[in-house]
């Protein structure tokens, strides 16, 4: 199961939307990867770019809400703390297995998408709700 954009994972901030697309993008390469290889290195290099990007979301994000002064800046920060350990789990399972497993597979389908949709959906949906209260609130 491959990730995908769709219309129920926009929040209607272009920044944040931009930047899940991309993310999408990543965590679909990952799994191409491991489906076409069974080499190790290969899966742990695309880990590792996926790992890179999502350091840099959570960054722009964070910012985001520092710069709104958003009142779930902690529990989110939380959430974004959660993820990276699944990833760094995710490559220490990568790097004791001789390649990408059907087992590291499925914790990506589980532990990424599974965890990035309910996020999206409530966490960054929030976030991007306040932002836009924010910005309007003298035409409401």
């Amino acid at each position: 199961m491959y990730a995908e954009f769709t219309e129920n994972l926009a929040t209607g901030n272009e920044m944040i939307d931009s930047q899940h697309k991309e993310l999408i993008q990543k965590i679909n390469d990952l799994l191409d990867s491991c489906e076409k290889s069974s080499d190790k290195v290969v899966a742990i290099k695309t880990l590792d770019f996926l790992s890179d990007y999502t350091e840099y979301h959570f960054n722009a994000e964070e910012q985001l809400q520092k710069d709104i002064e958003y009142p779930g800046y902690d529990k989110h920060k939380a959430q974004h703390e959660e993820f990276k350990k699944t990833v760094e789990e995710l490559h220490e399972m990568l790097v004791e297995e001789e390649g990408p497993s059907p087992a590291f597979v499925a914790k990506v389908q589980e532990n990424v998408i599974n965890w990035l949709y309910t996020h999206i959906q409530g966490f960054d949906r929030s976030v991007a709700e306040y932002k836009f209260m924010r910005e309007n609130n003298e035409r409401l």
